[in-house]
């Protein structure tokens, strides 16, 4: 049995797709907020339910009561731990949701895997722990103690608890560190969904640090394979761990982190120009400087996920753009 939180989000909800047709059997937890439009979580949401597999339970992870009583009730194996506060920006502005929703309810969560004896326990980190770091590609042996914003911060902080509960309590612990993930499903707080939506509206786009950014996305299809394929890869202690040159993204006890990344990076405005050929459509641009706690250039070393997962996401952004477009046409037209 699987428990996945954040099954109404976007990455919850394709990681969930994936078990259900597997025939494995799903709790699904999510408190269903309005960050984003809340009729996009309920749509997907409403697609879940029709698996008769799929359980679903509409709770806050900061309420360690209602937490507590989905694991003592159901004999969940496999935690994959999605739910979390979105988005670097808004981070700037409420960094207090941060702090209650991805610490204090990555707490209630890794704990109530820990009292009910979870055989693995996977949870989604991000690339932004690595802040302005400038050595690509970005590995996970490199230190990540300069995050850039408190979303990064808090996401930071989640390895180290993570690492802390391995260390103590023999829990084995996977973090991923997602590397800009987009597709079909996805936020529309996100730029891929803010840009076409805009552009398909003949509305103006914001574009920061003049578009001298430079991303490496990952399709959600992908990103959901190595999801899958690291739930059976579960951690065990490194036994030739060095105390004296230790490497952060293994240990002595059952925990790594991985990162989620297919080593591709691209300028954002060549991001933009495939929103603009799918769409048809030229966009309007208004050219910003950098914005405070933006990264400037992300880039996934993908060689400790090729060796623990056997698989790196490797979607062509044109390709993934063009389905994503797709999809939007449908749900949104």
């Amino acid at each position: 049995m699987y428990l996945v939180t954040g099954s109404a989000g976007f990455i919850g909800f394709h990681t969930c797709i994936k078990l259900l047709k597997q025939k494995k059997t799903v709790i699904g937890i999510d408190n269903l907020n309005d960050y984003y439009d809340i009729n996009l979580k309920k749509k997907r949401n409403s697609i879940l339910k029709k698996f008769k597999n799929y359980y679903f339970f509409k709770i806050n992870i900061c309420n360690k009561k209602s937490v507590n009583k989905v694991f003592r009730q159901n004999k969940i194996k496999t935690v994959i731990h999605l739910a979390a506060q979105a988005g670097v920006r808004y981070s700037i502005q409420h960094p207090e949701k941060y702090i209650e929703t991805n610490i204090v309810g990555f707490f209630n969560i890794i704990d109530g895997a820990k009292n009910n004896h979870v055989k693995h326990f996977i949870f989604a980190s991000s690339s932004s722990i690595y802040g302005n770091v400038e050595k690509f590609p970005l590995s996970e042996s490199l230190s990540a103690s300069h995050p850039a914003q408190i979303y990064a911060a808090t996401k930071r902080s989640n390895e180290l608890i993570a690492h802390s509960y391995s260390s103590l309590f023999n829990l084995p612990t996977t973090g991923l560190r997602f590397f800009t993930v987009y597709g079909p499903w996805g936020r529309p707080d996100m730029a891929l969904a803010k840009f076409a939506n805009n552009i398909a509206n003949n509305k103006e786009i914001e574009v920061f640090n003049h578009g001298n950014h430079s991303r490496d996305f990952s399709y959600i299809d992908d990103v959901v394979k190595v999801i899958s394929k690291v739930i059976s890869k579960v951690p065990k202690i490194n036994k030739n761990w060095n105390s004296k040159e230790p490497d952060p993204k293994t240990s002595y006890c059952p925990y790594r982190v991985i990162n989620v990344g297919g080593n591709n990076p691209i300028k954002l405005l060549k991001f933009i120009r495939y929103i603009e050929k799918e769409l048809k459509q030229k966009a309007k641009i208004k050219y910003l400087p950098l914005q405070k706690g933006d990264v400037i250039k992300t880039q996934a070393s993908p060689l400790w996920c090729k060796k623990i997962v056997g698989y790196i996401p490797k979607t062509k952004p044109s390709i993934g753009i063009k389905k994503f477009i797709k999809w939007y046409k449908e749900y949104y037209r």
